[in-house]
């Protein structure tokens, strides 16, 4: 590796959260029956014709922005021609001359340091249909089976400049690329699901050469984590032919996650390929300059607004503005218990912390805002107030999470108010002295770590409601008083 050089581009497949598809009125929805959500213009039967759905162009503006494209005031769709048995009308309407959007970029931090990557363009499409292959696969026994719910489901593809340099690279820049859409609203970006689909581009070249290698597409990538190790996997492979004097062809490959392993599937086509030509049943797309503004206003403020916002006016330090800052939810969480009164590092303790363990252990997705910032904001003032404890606090906010209870009522119901009376706190403090004259003798000889045992029977004996702070203060001057 230390004489060639990775050079990746991904392509990167958005589902739009339209309530309707690209083309039609039939619901962008996939969990129904199959090809229950299909009418004649899903599937391409003669002479129905397309409408484009307004709601899709206002998204892929809005991505366009958030990314720093340029929008173009004028785009129009194109037929990509290519049989296969998803693909209903044996072609895709696509924007392959005149894309919505050109250039824009997406800044990204590695182990390496800093690093803007070049975006290509942005272009509207119709999604195909999805292939459900019983046991024994394409042209076995159990044979294939196609569902169009998926049919012309908006998509926005974007597309890098090959100006990735790793697989680590490849990875942050897909995480990145998530965060920033997640922000503006436009996708779920649920990898998992489908909603997000990347293929990577990955060739290499003897470090210094400025002649781009032979590359193939890394498609089937399901998750970052197998993004990194499918271009880590692909430049492995490619070195290995060329230093074993073969040569590496342009082709089409799938990434088996479980194998760990790229498997050839088809030789890469050229545009030419695919017989484009204008889509003929569309207009093309016109936007105004105000209208594409308006769309502008209409973008939360981003990912890295906020971080430096947080580091300026609240002192985060960057690493915990960095984590919250990924998702927009946390974010939008810290910055309303925040606004609430809770202490900024508090806060971000809690949401990296319990509020990130909670979501990722019951599987909640982020944007059911399982726990209310105004509960999460009271929850932290009983802590600082001295009410309960971090350890009662941590038993409240995991009911809260599964309740979505306000705090107070935990606390009581549970019984849970932190003994901070020094009266009542002092007679127990007494008799925990009294029942452990071994602990009380070790810390008269010098063994101070003898209190922190004494602290945990103080806070047996109180049923854990003693203040800890104060049992310590009060078992430090009588411990004191003793010498």
């Amino acid at each position: 590796m230390t004489t060639y050089e990775i050079v990746v581009g991904i392509e990167c497949h958005v589902e739009l959260k339209t309530k309707t598809k690209l083309f039609c009125g039939c619901a962008a929805e996939f969990s129904d029956d199959p090809n229950r959500r299909v009418c004649p213009v899903c599937l391409a039967l003669p002479g129905a014709l397309p409408v484009v759905n307004r709601q899709a162009i206002e998204y892929a503006v809005k991505a366009a922005l958030a990314l720093h494209c340029e929008v173009q005031p004028f785009s129009r769709f194109d037929r990509k021609n290519y049989y296969y048995p998803d693909l209903p009308g044996a072609y895709q309407i696509t924007q392959m001359f005149h894309p919505i959007a050109k250039g824009g970029y997406v800044d990204i931090e590695t182990t390496k340091g800093s690093r803007r990557i070049r975006l290509n363009r942005i272009h509207v499409e119709a999604d195909a249909g999805k292939l459900l292959h019983a046991s024994g696969g394409i042209g076995g026994a159990g044979g294939t089976l196609a569902d169009d719910n998926r049919a012309s489901t908006p998509l926005i593809e974007i597309v890098s400049e090959p100006d990735l340099r790793s697989a680590e690279e490849a990875r942050v820049y897909g995480e990145k690329l998530r965060t920033i859409l997640e922000y503006a609203g436009v996708s779920d970006v649920k990898m998992e699901q489908g909603s997000m689909r990347c293929d990577a581009n990955v060739s290499v070249r003897p470090k210094g050469d400025p002649v781009l290698g032979t590359r193939a597409e890394i498609k089937n990538v399901n998750s970052f984590k197998a993004l990194e190790r499918a271009v880590n996997y692909e430049a492995d492979r490619q070195i290995d032919l060329i230093e074993d004097g073969g040569s590496v062809v342009q082709e089409t490959r799938g990434w088996d996650d479980e194998k760990g392993v790229s498997i050839s599937m088809r030789l890469k086509e050229n545009a030419h390929d695919y017989r484009y030509f204008p889509e003929p049943d569309l207009p093309p797309i016109l936007l105004d300059p105000e209208r594409i503004k308006g769309i502008g206003l209409t973008l939360p403020e981003m990912p890295e607004d906020r971080k430096s916002r947080w580091i300026k006016e609240l002192n985060l330090p960057a690493c915990d503005s960095e984590q919250i800052a990924s998702s927009r939810f946390s974010a939008e969480l810290f910055d309303r218990t925040v606004a609430l009164g809770a202490d900024p590092k508090t806060a971000a303790n809690w949401i990296m912390g319990e509020w990130t363990r909670c979501v990722r252990v019951k599987g909640i997705g982020m944007e059911t805002e399982p726990v209310k910032a105004e509960h999460l904001a009271a929850l932290l003032g009983q802590v600082s107030a001295g009410k309960i404890n971090n350890k009662q606090a941590k038993e409240v906010f995991e009911e809260m999470f599964d309740t979505g209870e306000a705090p107070e009522q935990i606390i009581q119901r549970k019984g849970m108010v932190q003994v901070s009376d020094t009266g009542a706190l002092d007679a127990i403090v007494q008799q925990v002295l009294a029942d452990h004259p071994k602990s009380v003798e070790d810390y008269r000889n010098g063994r101070t770590q003898a209190i922190g045992f004494l602290v945990g029977q103080v806070m047996k004996a109180s049923k854990g409601q003693a203040n800890p702070g104060l049992a310590n203060q009060l078992l430090a001057a009588a411990l004191e008083a003793m010498k």
